[in-house]
């Protein structure tokens, strides 16, 4: 609901930005909630704000969303034990067989997963830079200005950004080398081998687990590999699948109840993002294959 009035000049100026500045934010942030409260709180600054001196009403509140936008970002990572009120995205898990043809239309409806994926993997200033160029055509001098760097550093952000989020885009299906990083990972985590782990895993790593507590997200590689190496182990049986195009596997207990289904993100060679699903509720409702 919004606070502004239809007969203020100033709110219709800034209803008719409302549906762009939601989506700069939902896709900052990840999360419907959050977006709306990042545009009620820029009308609240617009409000107390003397327009006259703004001269460029939607750069103004582009700069605005963004700068709040930046500052959940980091808040959460101040706070990665923190959990998230959005659920995941439903999960397709299908055996990994190799690629075949039939894969391309299954693969074509996953880029939604793994785009949102990755954005989560990416640090808040990449984030923003490569959201807002790329997805919204902020000029970069407009993006340099609100992380308080140059327009070379802002550039920058977003060309690595891109890079991370183009790996995940370009194969229509899962490559020899995401297999080889997957496997290493889960070879370095049975063998408990810290060192191991950090080698294929994205400094920035970011770990996203639906467990039955709720949604929770870890962040760096120290972080997740520490928690890799204590839940090594736990699984009967494991079988690689594909989850939503993305390389993961399944792993069931002695009984042949489903312990957890996890999705890697990899770019540039490295293990970007982990998707973790443990919550029981949530494995029944996924269509598993038998174990092996």
């Amino acid at each position: 609901m919004s606070d502004t009035s239809p007969t203020d000049p100033v709110a219709e100026l800034f209803e008719a930005q409302r549906d762009r500045l939601r989506a700069v934010a939902h896709r900052m942030l990840g999360s419907h909630a959050d977006a709306e409260d990042v545009v009620q709180e820029a009308w609240l600054r617009l409000s107390r704000q003397d327009t006259a001196t703004i001269h460029n009403l939607a750069g103004w509140l582009t700069t605005v969303v963004g700068r709040i936008s930046l500052d959940v970002l980091r808040s959460r990572q101040a706070r990665p034990e923190a959990s998230y009120d959005g659920r995941l995205p439903e999960l397709m898990v299908t055996v990994d067989d190799g690629p075949a043809p039939e894969d391309d239309v299954m693969l074509a409806d996953s880029v939604g997963l793994a785009l949102l994926v990755v954005l989560e993997s990416l640090g808040p200033s990449e984030r923003l830079a490569f959201v807002l160029h790329d997805l919204f055509a902020v000029p970069f001098d407009e993006i340099g200005h609100i992380l308080g760097k140059s327009t070379a550093a802002a550039k920058m952000l977003a060309s690595r950004a891109r890079r991370k989020v183009q790996a995940t885009e370009r194969p229509t299906v899962v490559g020899r080398e995401q297999r080889e990083v997957v496997q290493a990972f889960l070879a370095a985590a049975r063998r408990g081998d810290f060192e191991g782990l950090l080698r294929v895993l994205d400094p920035e790593v970011r770990l996203t687990a639906d467990t039955p507590e709720g949604v929770v997200v870890i962040l760096g590689a120290t972080q997740v590999a520490a928690g890799a190496q204590l839940s090594a182990g736990a699984a009967a049986r494991e079988r690689a699948v594909l989850i939503s195009g993305l390389p993961g596997i399944v792993s069931w207990r002695e009984d042949g109840t489903p312990l957890s289904v996890i999705a890697f993100t990899v770019a540039e060679g490295r293990i970007a993002a982990i998707t973790l699903v443990t919550d029981p509720a949530r494995l029944a409702s996924i269509d598993l294959p038998d174990p092996v």
